[in-house]
């Protein structure tokens, strides 16, 4: 039986802590918050939306950074292992639009207090209000499995280093001195770092010699340069679809729903927009630049453009003798109508018979392809997830430990791995954490 600490009682350190104590070992998860799950508890506008019923492929297929690092992860506890984990466990859950799964209830706290009893059922120490400052590892020492020391001849570069530095414990931020054999990080990475993510698990991993790929927001709402969707601020639209290009090159598409707001867009079609944005993203010559990001909706991505121009001839004929401005009703949501009009350059007050050929067709162009120019993001205090974190090349991806130090192992949002909206990061620290728990020896 090992000495196990977990740092971080999030949900990737929850299920590490649960992992590790269904195999026997001791076990204690250090948590600085007055409460575990705080970031679970805001998740899906507090309804917590765990993980997604979509098929295993679908499932690495929604996973932005480094899917195939996950391999072994996932197929060693997938969506239906999760969704198993929680209703055996007397939490009930529900699939809904997008094969998002959710607690029956509606109420994150459910999912909070399934995985807090389970801990409790395993004997898991948990201890509230304690930071950890650092990770203690000894130096120049071979590190035992299953009671017999390594031979380090046989042992490749990579794993001689890794033998010759491992865990021995951890220090808080109180000066005091908690020993282990294994140490799980699982704090988390910067997004909502009122919930406690601001980035000391990064440092920790720094100071061990784990390189950082740079941290970025990642499903976040984007900021733009047009003023007129602060006019439209609260508009939702169910049914559009939309791209991405970074420059010349598109880096995504997909198809959803949006919302206007006081400074650009958000909503589930944008913050999956978001994963594919780079602010470091340039564009060629002999001095580089930065990459102009900008943001392609489409209104009516049912209709093709000649489909569109057809609709909108037969709208004008039955309105000929009519203004622009009033020819147009119903073919937007009412507060959107007059600022569609002011970008297609048609006088509102010109009559529809007098509307040339060419000026109804870059309408229907416009319709098609509204441009706004994406100058930001909103940071990471708005961010749902970090993109960016430990490079996952210094992390074995069949058990989640260290390349760089034996005995220590690392899961969840503390990674370089991020994924779409729909329950697939939440996927990500549930699988993790529970590799790396059952991973300790």
């Amino acid at each position: 039986m090992s000495r196990v600490i977990v740092i971080g009682g999030g949900a990737a350190g929850m299920m590490a802590a649960v992992a590790a104590a269904q195999k026997g070992h001791q076990v204690l998860l250090l948590e600085k918050n007055e409460k575990l799950g705080k970031k679970i508890y805001i998740t899906g506008k507090g309804r917590c939306n765990l993980t997604n019923a979509c098929d295993t492929q679908e499932l690495f297929d929604s996973v932005v950074s480094n899917p195939r690092f996950l391999y072994s992860a996932i197929y060693g506890f997938d969506n239906g292992a999760v969704q198993e984990f929680f209703e055996q466990r007397g939490c009930p859950l529900k699939v809904e639009r997008g094969n998002r799964v959710f607690p029956v209830s509606d109420h994150s706290s459910d999912i909070i207090r399934t995985l807090a009893k389970e801990l409790e059922r395993l004997g898991v120490t948990v201890r509230l209000h304690t930071a950890v400052k650092e990770i203690l590892v000894q130096e120049n020492a071979i590190h035992e499995r299953d009671g017999q020391e390594t031979d380090e001849r046989r042992m490749p570069p990579e794993k001689k280093k890794a033998a010759m530095r491992a865990v021995r414990g951890v220090r808080l931020l109180s000066g005091e001195e908690l020993p282990a054999d294994a140490v799980i990080l699982c704090s988390g990475g910067l997004s909502y770092p009122a919930t406690g993510s601001t980035g000391e698990g990064h440092r920790m991993a720094q100071e061990l010699g784990h390189t950082l790929v740079p941290c970025e927001p990642s499903l976040v709402p984007f900021t733009v340069a047009e003023d007129w969707c602060a006019s439209l601020q609260g508009l939702a639209l169910k049914n559009v679809s939309a791209a991405l290009f970074l420059g010349k090159k598109k880096v995504y598409e997909g198809f959803g729903e949006m919302l206007f707001t006081h400074f650009g867009v958000s909503g589930p079609l944008i913050l999956s927009a978001s994963s594919y944005y780079r602010t470091g993203a340039v564009k060629g010559g002999k001095e580089k630049e930065k990459a102009d990001a900008v943001l392609k909706l489409d209104l009516k991505p049912a209709l093709s453009e000649e489909q569109l121009d057809r609709r909108l001839l037969r709208n004008f004929e039955e309105a000929k003798n009519r203004q622009f401005r009033n020819a147009v009703d119903g073919l937007f949501p009412t507060r959107l109508t007059p600022v569609m009009i002011a970008l297609s350059g048609i006088d509102p007050e010109k009559r529809v018979h007098d509307i040339t050929r060419q000026e109804r067709q870059e309408f229907v162009s416009r319709i098609k392809n509204v441009e706004l120019h994406v100058t930001g993001t909103r940071g990471f205090l708005e961010a749902i997830i970090t993109r960016g974190g430990v490079s996952v090349r210094e992390v074995n991806p069949s058990t989640m430990e260290s390349k760089m130090v034996s005995g220590l192992y690392m899961a969840g949002e503390l990674l370089d791995l991020d994924a779409l909206t729909g329950g697939f990061n939440l996927q990500i620290a549930w699988s993790t954490g529970h590799l790396a728990g059952e991973s300790v020896p």
